[in-house]
């Protein structure tokens, strides 16, 4: 259901990584309770524009604007982008040693609005949202991501996208090296945040498998840090068929065009 205006609005986005241009002069939006896929060969962009959204300090913007439910969130760290409802899934979570996986995701919430909860509560909460991802409880005494498979990261990436209900969930190769039952469980979770928080969704990828059983609404390609392709969900099926070739060459034939540097 589209709303008036975006949840999501990136205009002229430029950025940069050790003084080396990489994204050029995107432009995004992404309305309320839509599912956007952004989609593009390796190398592309795509998880760089993610983590541009989320304010990762890794990255410089260099020109254009973010702004997220109304307000302008260009200058804002990620912990404020977070609290604002902004939630970034990684490519290759990390571990810490030494800090249980309950104790994490309860200090996730700490201090958010309608999201803290006593001891009981939260024991309760985790213990219906294991068993709606068919995750065993036992996961959540655990050292954070240490010893786990890449399966069962994702599955604690679900765990917290359903624990934090965020506005707009934006989820990086979250189907990258997954088995079938892993990807049953990812495919699980952002069915029940779609359904259950009215979820915001980007998915980031550039396969096709974990979209058969969603509803997009658009459909975004990157290709050597530009956007050169707004879409319907219709052209899934074709880059599944086609690849990105097509658009690699179409935009290697525009660089000395109106595709070229432009920040």
């Amino acid at each position: 259901m589209t709303s008036t205006s975006p949840l999501l609005s990136i205009r002229g986005l430029c950025a940069s990584v050790d003084e080396k241009s990489i994204l050029h002069d995107i432009d995004l939006d992404v309305a309320a309770g839509e599912t956007h896929v952004l989609m593009g060969p390796n190398g592309a962009g795509k998880s760089t524009l993610g983590h541009l959204i989320m304010g990762d300090p890794v990255y410089t913007q260099t020109e254009g604007t973010i702004t997220f439910d109304g307000e302008d969130i260009t200058d804002l760290s990620p912990d404020k982008r977070s609290r604002a409802g902004l939630f970034l899934s990684f490519q290759a979570p990390v571990e810490i040693p030494g800090v249980p996986l309950s104790s994490f995701l309860r200090a996730t919430i700490a201090g958010r609005p309608g999201l803290e909860m006593r001891g009981k509560e939260f024991r309760r909460r985790m213990k219906e949202l294991c068993a709606a991802l068919d995750m065993d409880p036992a996961y959540l005494n655990r050292e954070l991501g240490v010893g786990f498979s890449g399966g069962e990261k994702k599955k604690v990436e679900m765990l917290q996208l359903l624990l934090l209900k965020p506005k707009l969930a934006i989820l990086d190769e979250t189907d990258s090296g997954l088995d079938v039952d892993a990807l049953g469980v990812v495919s699980r979770g952002i069915d029940l945040y779609r359904k259950s928080c009215d979820g915001t969704l980007i998915i980031i990828t550039h396969n096709t498998r974990i979209l058969e059983h969603l509803d997009v609404d658009r459909v975004h390609v990157m290709v050597g840090g530009h956007m050169v392709r707004h879409d319907n969900a219709e052209l899934i099926p074709w880059i599944d068929e086609n690849g990105f070739e097509s658009f690699e060459q179409a935009a290697a034939g525009e660089t000395s065009g109106t595709v070229s540097e432009s920040c």
